[in-house]
């Protein structure tokens, strides 16, 4: 089946049962999540996984047929298609607190800095790419979306509409 940017489409199971070679697999999206951050795939296992779109990937808890011809299944999840997969603010808020490795937790100022979109040198002696950014809410670790490190800087990725100035 050839990519429908008007339907959600499942994604297959594994690479044997993909039909468009672009398609991201269930067993990929989890080894991601598994391997980035070592979030265990039995997290997911009550949720199903979507496609609309090229590389837009939806989490949904529950298991409707496929494909679903509406606007909406779930939350945005994961971007696909490109030379780095990316998880969306969203994800990272409902599931970065299972996430085991690849998490920086920023202290007030850096969280300040963070979700008001601005990008700042930090001393993360792990992994480049994509990370869990978490900082204490309620006295807790939180999630609070999801980073960029390179070259010794951690690049905010909360979109435009979501950034907040926390200083006034």
């Amino acid at each position: 089946m050839s990519n429908d940017s008007t339907q959600f489409t499942r994604l297959p199971e594994t690479a044997d049962e993909r039909e468009d070679e672009g398609r991201a697999t269930r067993e990929e999206v989890l080894d991601f999540w598994d391997e980035r951050f070592g979030v265990d795939p039995e997290t997911f296992a009550d949720h199903t996984f979507w496609e609309l779109g090229a590389g837009k990937i939806w989490i949904y808890r529950g298991d409707p047929p496929s494909p679903v011809e509406i606007e909406g299944l779930g939350m945005t999840f994961l971007r696909t298609r490109q030379e780095h997969w990316k998880p969306t603010l969203e994800a990272v808020q409902r599931f970065g607190h299972h996430a085991t490795k690849n998490v920086v937790h920023l202290t007030d100022e850096q969280a300040r800095r963070f979700v008001a979109g601005d990008d700042q040198e930090l001393g993360w002696e792990g992994d480049w790419g994509y990370l869990v950014v978490t900082h204490d809410l309620a006295g807790e670790p939180e999630p609070v979306g999801v980073g960029l490190f390179v070259y010794g800087e951690l690049r905010s990725q909360v979109p435009k509409g979501r950034r907040r100035d926390l200083d006034t």
